[in-house]
């Protein structure tokens, strides 16, 4: 069975952060849930995340910054910033996905998440030949 993958999840909105758990959860991941990007940050310096999804706007440290500061510590580490407020967003953006709230499905974020993950994973490892028949790879017959 292959390990969960754990998913830093960051919203203050406790309804939206608690939909977005369920369904996350539902599809095999772990989720850690945050309502401040401060207390997002801590979590994520004691290690074991694999993909950062947080709103950009926040009280303290926002959305914005908290990415920023993670890609810091952890640039290969992806991340995805939202927002019910900002339709477009311009700044300098250390996200690799950015969702305007309520102008995506909800299957095209976990497919976001799904690509994201793979991305960082890289492709698949391809047994080498004789260890996946059991005789000698590069031996030609006479």
């Amino acid at each position: 069975m292959k390990p969960k993958r754990t998913i830093l999840c960051v919203d203050d909105n406790e309804q939206s952060l608690s939909i977005r758990k369920v369904m996350l959860e539902t599809r095999g991941y772990r989720v850690i849930v945050c309502n401040n990007g401060l207390d997002a940050l801590e979590h994520f310096k004691l290690g074991g995340i694999d993909l950062v999804l947080s709103d950009l706007i926040m009280p303290g440290l926002d959305g914005h910054r908290l990415i920023e500061e993670i890609k810091k510590l952890s640039p290969q580490t992806p991340a995805i910033l939202f927002s019910g407020k900002v339709k477009i967003y311009e700044r300098n953006l250390h996200a690799d996905v950015f969702l305007p709230k309520g102008m995506y499905a909800p299957v095209e974020l976990l497919e976001r998440i799904r690509l994201l993950l793979v991305r960082k994973r890289g492709p698949k490892r391809i047994m080498p030949f004789s260890m996946t028949t059991g005789g000698q790879a590069g031996v030609a017959a006479s």
